[in-house]
């Protein structure tokens, strides 16, 4: 197999698995132990800034560290580990801060159903004003549950 290829697949793979990562670390660190940095995320306030902002700084690390020993072992599969984390990281800030909380008006409205799944599923996780009883922890992923909702909506 071409290296290419094996690199594609790893830094696909590496996105795909990030899902799971979000969830996880979603559910257990953030509505757990780490639930001081992301409480006001769940609160309204009039500040741009948050304190859960500071998962950026969280999920980067493990990529600029994969991207750096990656690129000094001759960009082996750490480089490309650290792409697939990269990319994401951008695709959940578009989806995430873009999108869904408009913290940037790049979009406003979408009758995507993609779009209006997530929307649904994550306004869902947001009515839980505290840690406990949450629903809905992924970012790019929907259950089937709010497919079928927003399927409902379009008819």
């Amino acid at each position: 197999m071409d290296n290419w290829i094996t690199y594609l697949l790893i830094t696909t793979g590496t996105f795909v698995f990030m899902e799971g990562v979000a969830w996880f670390t979603h559910k257990f660190v953030m509505h757990g132990l780490l639930w001081v940095l992301h409480k006001d995320h769940h609160q309204k306030k009039p500040h741009f800034f948050e304190k859960n902002d500071f998962f950026f700084l969280i999920f980067a690390a493990p990529s600029i560290l994969l991207f750096f020993f990656g690129a000094r072992a001759g960009f082996n599969w750490m480089f490309y580990t650290g792409l697939g984390i990269l990319l994401y990281g951008i695709a959940y800030f578009i989806i995430h801060d873009v999108v869904i909380h408009q913290r940037f008006k790049w979009f406003s409205r979408s009758n995507n159903r993609y779009i209006k799944t997530i929307k649904r599923a994550h306004k869902m996780h947001h009515k839980h004003l505290d840690r406990h009883h949450g629903e809905s922890f992924g970012m790019l992923f929907a259950a089937r549950r709010y497919w079928q909702q927003s399927q409902k909506k379009q008819v």
